[in-house]
């Protein structure tokens, strides 16, 4: 489906992104896993070796621009093309996670700038390369939770709550991919999200039970499950989908 095309995933050593390039590296394709993290980067490069996917494995800080100019500029002078970029990275505080009362002004402002800002960051730049080149592809990882308001009723009992930050950050990035896509939609340019539901991370089974009764059949969902829609997104075949949101959910959303 995407043979051959340059693909950058930010966050490329998360839960998602590790996946996310995996799946891009077996469809021949060139996936660039892009991390704060290097050393993360390289365990995932590792993999895709062993099954001979091509990849670049580079450190990367969606919030410094000088960070994300060099890594466009060694692409282009390499590849002399890059065809997408997906919005993946997850930045957050060492406060990130508290409960709605509890969240200082300092610590909402530093996360929403650093994830929603980062995503902004990335996507001008790529969008200014994607603008010469003639082309250009941006995929922003979004959320239910920017779709619809948090199900708290799901939290109680348990440790885990849903930061206020997170809803707020999803919601913007749903509407900055409009943005985005409006803007450079002429230019040959989309830009697309993807809001996933929950995804399995060995959460509490008082707090599974509760999600998955809000489902259908599936329930939380694997980390596998994303991958569908990404390539599909990443494809010739959605060329003409620019500035829609997807929903997997499994109908938690309903």
């Amino acid at each position: 489906m995407i043979q051959d095309k340059v693909v950058i995933v930010t966050g490329g050593a998360g839960l998602l992104g590790r996946q996310f390039c995996k799946a891009i590296a077996e469809q021949k394709a060139i996936v660039v896993i892009a991390d704060l993290n290097l050393e993360s980067c390289h365990s995932v490069a590792e993999e895709i070796q062993s099954h001979n996917g091509r990849f670049e494995s580079v450190r990367l800080d969606i919030t410094n621009k000088e960070s994300i100019v060099e890594l466009i500029n060694y692409l282009a002078g390499k590849y002399s093309r890059i065809d997408a970029v997906v919005n993946n990275a997850y930045p957050r505080n060492k406060n990130y996670g508290r409960k709605l009362e509890d969240v200082e002004y300092e610590d909402f402002c530093a996360n929403s700038n650093s994830h929603l800002g980062g995503y902004f960051l990335v996507s001008q730049q790529m969008a200014g390369y994607f603008q010469k080149q003639g082309y250009g592809n941006i995929i922003n990882m979004s959320s239910i939770y920017g779709v619809i308001a948090p199900r708290f009723d799901l939290y109680e009992g348990t440790e885990m709550t849903m930061p206020v930050e997170y809803a707020t950050i999803k919601s913007g990035v749903i509407h900055l991919t409009k943005y985005f896509a409006q803007y450079y939609k002429k230019r040959g340019i989309r830009c697309n999200s993807i809001s996933p539901g929950g995804i399995f991370d060995h959460q509490s089974p008082q707090f599974l039970m509760k999600y998955n009764d809000l489902c259908g059949k599936k329930g939380m969902l694997d980390k596998e499950d994303i991958i569908g829609t990404l390539l599909f997104l990443l494809s010739d075949d959605s060329k003409y989908i620019n500035g829609q949101n997807f929903v997997i959910d499994d109908g938690f959303t309903l």
